[in-house]
């Protein structure tokens, strides 16, 4: 199962399984010898993937770097682990992508040197004047927030979800109390709340699953048999908004319950946020431990998408392409390039050569891994890493920008 291009024009034969993702997939779009398909008149299968192989397809290039000087983040004297003495700027109101071999110190100036003094600066729970790792650590004068976007889950029970964690489950509550049947009983939108007693099931707690502990083995969810999964009481799911319960609406994809909520902007213009960032085939009440590291990255881009426009924020990613096709990167960059343009920063550690030569600026550490790696090798435009002798990243950099856009 694979993305990386390379390692499928390596392949003798290809499956590619579509069209699209969730309840859009499922079916065998092509299938057939590799060389056979690319040498075809015509993609007669419609295939996306073999769309960008035959490069009918392309992410395009911008038509212009952002030049405009918006401040930086000066580091200087950073030095953790096989980083030395490294000194390097982070423009800001630019993409910016940090890459570099596998070992090169990527992470580490991301987590541990530009993160750690960003924490120090913004988040109340680590502020302090202290400054980690380094000799020097200004520029964040231009900045109101920081916010580290990981692959991390956005909620460790089966009652967190995406409805949740964007904020629309408040507003998709407050409505079903306000329908004359909830109204006529008194019931206010903690009866709708699967985090409360009151409307939930209390078998499970609102989690519809039931942990089942394991000796020496991880602990097993299973479907409460009392409300069968759907999370609440019966007389609960009795009250229903264009004839959908609370439970009928959990398990809309969130590209059907845009349409269904078009008229109530509070909640259609959050959900449409996760649509925009490729998540339209996920159930609103999906539980966040069924989620892909990337899809969870995502639900909190589409957090950020929504919120009114704030004091100027630097975003920092870790490989957000991980597991995304060719279209979902392409949508991804457009997301990301959406964020630059409210006039924030997003840092970004990344391989993909679409985002990088879609990149205002390059930091690539090396030259090589481990102990060969920890300085800055190339800095600059994808044009000006290119032609950074030296540098892996460079090297195929080049082709990317000679053979696209």
């Amino acid at each position: 199962v694979e993305h990386d291009e390379d390692t499928i024009f390596a392949a003798d034969y290809i499956i590619d399984i579509g069209p699209g993702a969730g309840t859009h997939g499922g079916n065998v779009v092509v299938s057939g010898w590799l060389e056979d398909l690319l040498t075809a008149k015509t993609n007669k299968s419609g295939s996306r993937t073999l769309a960008y192989l035959r490069e009918e397809e392309c992410v395009e290039i911008p038509e212009k770097r952002r030049t405009a000087d918006k401040g930086k983040i000066k580091i200087r004297g950073a030095n953790r682990f096989s980083i030395k003495n490294l000194d390097a700027d982070i423009p800001l109101g630019k993409l910016v992508c940090i890459t570099g071999v596998s070992g090169s110190g990527k992470s580490t100036f991301l987590y541990d040197i530009l993160h750690r003094n960003l924490q120090a600066r913004f988040d109340k729970r680590w502020r302090t004047a202290k400054i980690y790792n380094v000799k020097e650590f200004s520029g964040t004068d231009y900045l109101g927030r920081s916010i580290l976007i990981d692959q991390s889950p956005i909620g460790r029970t089966p009652r967190s979800n995406p409805a949740t964690y964007t904020g629309a489950w408040t507003h998709i509550r407050d409505l079903f109390a306000m329908s004359e049947e909830s109204r006529a009983r008194g019931w206010g939108p903690g009866r709708f709340s699967f985090n409360v007693k009151g409307g939930r099931c209390e078998a499970c707690e609102g989690n519809g699953l039931v942990a089942v502990e394991m000796h020496f083995l991880p602990t097993v969810y299973v479907t409460c048999d009392v409300c069968a999964g759907k999370r609440f009481m019966k007389e609960t799911l009795d009250v229903k908004y264009k004839k959908k319960s609370i439970h009928d609406v959990l398990k809309m994809t969130v590209e059907e319950s845009v349409a269904f909520f078009d008229d109530i902007p509070a909640i259609s213009d959050r959900l449409k946020s996760l649509a925009d960032v490729g998540l339209g085939y996920l159930e609103l009440g999906q539980s966040a431990t069924t989620l892909s590291g990337g899809e969870a990255q995502r639900v909190k881009i589409a957090s950020e998408l929504y919120r009114p426009l704030q004091t100027k924020t630097i975003y920092l990613l870790d490989e957000p392409t991980v597991g995304l096709h060719y279209d979902d990167v392409a949508r991804l960059i457009e997301i990301l390039q959406k964020l630059v343009d409210r006039g924030n920063t997003v840092v970004v550690i990344e391989h993909n050569l679409d985002v990088l030569k879609c990149a205002d600026y390059i930091l690539d550490m090396g030259p090589e891994g481990g102990s060969g790696g920890g300085h800055l090798v190339a800095k600059g435009t994808p044009e000006e890493v290119s032609k950074t002798a030296g540098s892996h990243t460079g090297y195929y950099l080049k082709k990317a920008l000679k053979k696209r856009g």
